[in-house]
């Protein structure tokens, strides 16, 4: 039997995250998944200023950076009329690029084992981990962070609650301009015309020299249009935005079309002894939210700054620790923050009562005199430019 402090089941964003983080701070961990390398996966494929704030409470917010693509200005349109042109610190990554990125940083004290747990056992003391191989590992604390994985929830007796089912479906794909090799702007998000339309925006963003796109639709997996959205991408995407060109020109699709949808569920069960459950494994984010990595990055910046340092400083694991981190004010707030906007996203973007149309309009009024506002300071610095060129201080004009 191999022994360590804490066993990390589960390799994706939350447990590369947390098997870098605690190795950098000298704890023993091992991290165990299937894949020596994080396969492709359609999920989180970027990154906003806000959430690299908390990545960089860990330390590894340089490396996200360096594998990503700074937009650095985004565009906003509606009805094929551009409303604003406002800085932009967001970067572009696939989702795989980044976990592989938080691999990279996983120091050698920490060891990866490509294998799959198929047993664990729990108690106030320690815990024991058996893979696939009949190899046993005993740790002292379990972090489970096996994303959408139900197996071992269940062998936990974990329940899951769905509160929204098929909450929203993201589309990713690449898209190029026609005719031209570049578009004009440097990245887009496009808003829907019509309530009608079940969709919340089309957003552009640079992956390197692509192009990548992530539609937002609400919407059933059996909807025929998906369908076509799959297999005729660009005559679905101008039926679904007519006036888009406009904006982007012409255009055209390459690569597959990926369609992923997202349930939105709760954990119940999980105050246990020995294991505590971080990212999906607790509950689900709305990916059109854009909060998924907010969760991922507090729940593993929390446990791996605060919680498990603390625990491992006396004996036991006991649910009374563990509870500490559920009951932690900063992740309770993150949640609550991710739920809340999660439902408000889809009743602004779907909902036909008079308060959502109304705050439907009022988002396209503001940004549209933001815009203006903009555009008429930017004339007036272009001419105090012009006029102090043409009359420099301490220079006077012949009378």
């Amino acid at each position: 039997m191999r022994y360590t402090d804490v066993a990390i089941v589960g390799g994706g964003l939350a447990g590369s995250i947390t098997a870098a983080s605690l190795g950098r701070a000298g704890i023993d961990a091992v991290l165990i998944d299937p894949h020596a390398r994080y396969p492709v996966d359609f999920r989180c494929e970027k990154l906003s200023s806000a959430q690299l704030a908390i990545l960089r409470r860990t330390g590894l917010a340089d490396a996200a950076m360096h594998a990503g693509s700074h937009d650095r200005e985004a565009w906003i349109a509606r009805f094929g009329y551009l409303l604003q042109k406002r800085p932009s610190d967001q970067y572009g990554i696939l989702y795989d690029t980044l976990v592989n990125a938080m691999r990279d940083e996983i120091p050698p004290n920490v060891e990866l084992i490509v294998s799959k747990v198929t047993a664990v056992t729990t108690s106030a003391e320690r815990q024991s981990v058996t893979l696939a191989d009949g190899e046993r590992i005993s740790a002292r604390l379990i972090v489970l962070t096996t994303g959408l994985n139900i197996g071992l929830r269940h062998m936990l007796g974990l329940e899951r609650r769905v509160i929204s089912e098929c909450h929203s479906i993201t589309i990713g794909f690449d898209m190029a301009p026609s005719g031209r090799t570049a578009f004009d702007f440097p990245a887009l998000t496009y808003y829907p015309e019509r309530s009608t339309d079940r969709a919340a925006y089309l957003t552009l963003f640079p992956i390197g020299e692509t192009m990548r796109a992530n539609l937002m639709v609400y919407r059933g997996m059996d909807d025929p249009w998906l369908r076509e959205m799959r297999h005729q991408p660009e005559a679905a995407l101008d039926a679904l935005m007519p006036r888009l060109r406009r904006i982007t020109g012409d255009y055209k699709i390459n690569g597959p079309v990926k369609i992923r949808p997202a349930d939105l569920y709760v954990t119940h069960g999980y105050r246990q002894h020995g294991v505590v459950l971080a990212g999906d494994a607790f509950a689900t984010s709305c990916p059109a939210a854009g909060t998924g990595s907010d969760k991922v990055f507090t729940d593993t910046e929390r446990l791996c700054n605060v919680h498990i340092p603390a625990w491992l400083m006396s004996e036991g694991m006991g649910v009374e620790k563990i509870a500490a981190f559920y009951d932690d004010p900063v992740k309770i707030a993150c949640d609550a923050a991710s739920t809340a906007k999660a439902f408000q996203l889809r009743s602004i973007s779907i909902d036909n009562g008079f308060k959502w149309r109304a705050a439907r309009w009022a988002r396209f009024l503001t940004r549209a005199a933001q815009g203006k506002l903009q555009q008429t300071q930017h004339l007036l610095g272009l001419d105090a430019q012009r006029n102090e060129t043409d009359h420099p201080p301490g220079v006077r004009t012949a009378a």
